[in-house]
């Protein structure tokens, strides 16, 4: 053949195929939009039910040829088992199923894949523990072995969704909890042996979540053909990674249990779903309350095994192992289904600092700036069916008369064994100037409440400058803690150790100095964050008894907001504060802590030639209670207002009494009070010439003034009530009004260099008036001034002018105004018998006050 003829035919084969190509391209495309296959959904719906054990409902089918033969349906459903409720268990608008070409030349129509996108899936557990895939599986493998009696069994085909939606169902209700963005995959990889790949993210439907923060949910899983699902042998392996543990726990208990940290958990599970050997594996990194950051988040890295029974509840051969900083904790034992769990704790050589750093992630203030040196070691055993009860005992007593017994309640087992010791413990830094030593503490069960032990208790003494130790009892629960402290120590040092404990009033500690002050203290609260501990907060009514070794001895833990009780004593102290130039002496001064407020009562004090006593009481106040004042009442016996002065300005300050005590209570900054409410009192307060008998003023203090709700003395002979109030402002502006009744007129009159008789003085009046010094005070003061007086008679030295009229009267009223520092009488009145007349005088004020007389006229004489 010559080269002109082959290449002829070379083209003529090429120009064939190309033809053919075009053929059947154009058969793939125009063909199928032409060829109706709608009249073959009976036997393609038949097919896909067959294959997955459920009815199945569609909309309609189209053909596809590319990039395999298969269906397009739309708007598929598969029903559920009727026994598991009436909800489809799929839904999905597109659907993909791709066929098995050779089973074609067989005459039967089979389905290798079905693809769905944005599908809603449906899980169903119900009360027996049984799960609607189980049917799948029945049916499936019931399809294998039919189509095995025929020659070959029917395999199910590969089911894939993308971007669906999971949820689960508890029998008919459909629980809150789903995976969404969810990708599944379940294929049969031999006959009889399954797989499964899930991919989502858990969310919840009746909270409020992140849902970025709620983790990626992977499973992976491999299940063999047994009758029934919950016997078919499985692998599955869980990893559920980047859960912030604030979502987490909204995600799974519908609260925010106020954890922060990113938690990562594995899985892996063999046997059958009925009884299988688990493996888990927790990591936590950052782990922190969310009120604050600690200054060391906690990690741990937990592993855990167990043998897991569902049919019967019970978790047994548990190990779990955990590293802690330089150590190991190790826990192991059986969860039985009864209730009555068998578990052992082993500690080795957990470091000291680790659990500092782990308290301080509940505590905020607890050991500021600390470090810890020493470790934990040891192992407890709880059990509670170790022993049985004894049998009740008889307690007989006899007498003369009769013979009488009781029963006496048995001991109880004791399910808690073992103990765990502290070992060199050392506390240094922060507040403390010296480190804090305990060479050992060994934690044992303690008897608590009808003789059942749930707590681990410990007793440690600690030298704190005073000739006997403090005694530091220890409690330990699940649930909270409980410290008890007795003893002596100096209050610098119990100051240090009160800033290393977090107290909110520490502060006021470092004040006092003085003799050891003795404590009788226990507090207590629950582990997770309370109320900030205080001094004068959430106080309990009692404080439990002391034992021998000085350890509480009925008191029991309570998950209840932190608490403080018992007493403070001091004795020959010394309190410094900036309000006053010099220190106060304390004698004596008692604080009580109890009934939800702090008490100081008695405080007997000395400042200067100052002496008194006083009560201090602190209410119970949340953080959300706006007003919440101390109260303050201090008692004196003579008290001179020059002495007052003197003592608390010293000879060589300037300024006034009034002006100095205020400046020193006010910041420069804000100006503002310190708000408090209370009584003083005083058996006489000398006034310059004037002294008041039984002096009484209660007060009220806030941050912009103080009002002076009342103020009873005896004045002269008679009693005067005033009440009032005292703006806070560059200079305190007063405003106060009362009356006076029964007042000795001779000794009033002798204020004024005069002499008189007669009965009593009565009347009221009010002044305002501002400033600090007494001119201040008496050039500003504005008011008036009623009066009447019976029965009397006035008399002076000549120069001073008294008028006639008062040289004896029945009756002397009128009215004075107060200004411009001069009390002036205006309209008045002098009545002997039927003559009246008025007299004009005016009392300037000063130290001797003086008056000054004009010739009154009179008001009834007789016509001429």
């Amino acid at each position: 053949m010559t080269e002109e003829v082959q290449g002829r035919s070379e083209r003529r084969s090429r120009l064939w195929i190309a033809a053919l190509a075009l053929t059947i391209l154009v058969s793939i495309i125009v063909i199928p939009p032409l060829v109706s296959i709608n009249r073959y959904k009976t036997r393609i719906t038949r097919a896909m039910s067959n294959s997955l054990g459920r009815p199945v409902r569609m909309s309609a089918v189209e053909l596809r040829v590319l990039p395999r033969p298969g269906f397009v349906i739309t708007d598929l459903t598969v029903e559920e088992d009727p026994s598991y409720g009436a909800e489809p268990v799929l839904h999905a608008t597109t659907v993909k199923a791709s066929i098995r070409l050779l089973s074609l030349w067989r005459g039967r129509l089979e389905i290798s894949r079905i693809s769905v996108d944005e599908a809603s899936v449906n899980l169903v557990h119900t009360s027996a523990g049984r799960w609607n895939m189980d049917t799948l599986f029945r049916t499936a493998a019931q399809s294998q072995t039919d189509g095995s009696h025929q020659g070959r069994p029917v395999p199910l085909p590969y089911l894939e969704a993308t971007n669906s939606r999971i949820n689960i169902k508890q029998g008919f209700e459909k629980l809150p909890y789903s995976l969404v963005g969810a990708d599944l995959s379940f294929w049969e990889e031999d006959p009889g042996d399954w797989r499964v790949r899930i991919k989502g993210q858990p969310v919840r439907t009746d909270v409020s979540l992140q849902q970025g923060d709620t983790g990626i949910l992977q499973l992976e899983g491999r299940m063999r053909r047994a009758p029934e699902l919950r016997m078919m042998p499985v692998h599955v392996e869980l990893e559920w990674r980047n859960a912030q543990m604030g979502q987490l726990s909204r995600l799974l208990i519908g609260s925010d249990a106020g954890w922060r940290g990113d938690l990562t958990a594995e899985i892996k599970l063999d046997g059958i779903p009925d009884s299988a050997d688990v493996t888990t594996r927790l990591r936590a990194t950052g782990v922190h309350r969310e009120e604050f950051a600690p200054a060391a988040p906690m990690d741990f890295d937990a592993n855990c095994g167990f043998a897991y029974h569902y049919s019967a509840r019970t978790i047994e051969k548990l190990v779990c192992d955990s590293p802690l900083g330089d150590g190991r904790m190790r826990l192991e034992g059986n969860l039985p289904a009864g209730g009555q769990p068998k578990l052992a704790l082993e500690l080795s050589k957990i470091p000291a600092q680790a659990i500092l750093d782990a308290l301080r992630t509940v505590r905020q203030e607890l050991g500021a700036g600390l470090e810890a040196d020493g470790t934990l070691s040891g192992k407890l055993n709880y059990d509670p069916t170790a022993s049985a009860p004894a049998a009740p005992i008889k307690a007989i007593s006899r007498g003369k008369k009769a013979a009488a017994s009781k029963q006496v309640a048995p001991i109880l087992p004791n399910p808690l064994t073992g103990n765990i010791t502290l070992d060199a413990l050392k506390l240094s830094g922060g507040s403390l100037t010296q480190p804090i030593q305990i060479a050992k503490v060994v934690f044992e069960p303690a008897a608590g409440i009808n003789g059942q032990s749930d707590a681990l208790g410990g007793t440690a003494t600690l030298p704190a400058g005073a000739p006997t130790p403090l005694v530091f009892a220890v409690r330990l629960t699940l649930s909270g803690y409980q410290v008890t402290a007795r003893g002596a120590g100096a209050p610098l040092r119990l100051s240090q150790l009160a800033h290393a404990a977090g107290l909110k009033e520490a502060g006021a500690l470092d004040a006092i100095a003085g003799d050891p002050v003795l404590l009788n203290l226990v507090i207590e609260g629950p582990w997770l964050p309370a109320q900030d501990i205080s001094l004068a907060q959430d106080a309990a009514p009692n404080v439990p008894p002391a034992g021998a070794d000085g350890a509480a001895t009925t008191a029991v833990v309570q998950t209840i907001p932190d608490r403080l009780t018992g007493t403070v004593n001091l004795r020959n102290a010394n309190w410094k504060t900036d309000t006053l130039a010099t220190a106060v002496e304390i004698t004596q001064a008692t604080l009580h802590l109890g009934g939800g407020a702090g008490v100081w009562d008695p405080v007997m004090f000395a400042y200067g030639t100052l002496k008194g006593t006083a009560r201090v009481e602190f209410p119970p106040c949340s953080a959300t209670d706006s007003l919440c004042t101390p109260t303050v009442n201090i008692d004196f016996a003579d008290l001179d207002a020059a002495d007052l002065q003197s003592t608390l300005l010293g000879a060589e300050k300037k300024g006034t009494l009034l002006s100095t005590v205020i400046a020193r209570l006010t910041p420069t900054s804000t100006h503002t009070w310190p708000a408090f409410q209370g009584t003083i009192k005083a058996d006489s307060l000398v006034l310059g010439q004037v002294t008041l008998q039984d002096f009484r003023a209660d007060v009220k203090v806030a941050s912009t003034g103080a009002e002076i709700t009342s103020l009873d003395a005896g004045l002269l002979g008679g009693v005067i009530h005033l009440t009032g109030k005292v703006a806070n402002s560059v200079k305190p502006a007063y405003s106060l009004e009362g009356n006076f009744e029964g007042m000795n007129a001779p000794e009033f009159c002798e204020l004024l260099a005069l002499k008189c008789t007669g009965t009593s003085l009565d009347g009221k009046g009010s002044v305002n008036l501002a400033g600090y010094t007494g001119k201040e005070l008496s050039d500003s003061a504005k008011g008036t001034l009623h009066f009447d007086w019976r029965r009397g008679t006035v008399s002076g030295q000549p120069a001073q002018g008294v008028p006639a009229t008062l040289a004896r009267f029945e009756q002397f009223s009128g009215d004075a105004e107060i200004a411009n520092g001069v009390a002036t009488l205006n309209e008045n009145f002098v009545q002997q018998g039927s003559h009246k007349g008025t007299v004009n005088a005016a009392v300037t004020f000063g130290e001797p006050p003086t008056v000054a007389f004009v010739q009154a006229k009179n008001a009834n004489s007789k016509k001429k």
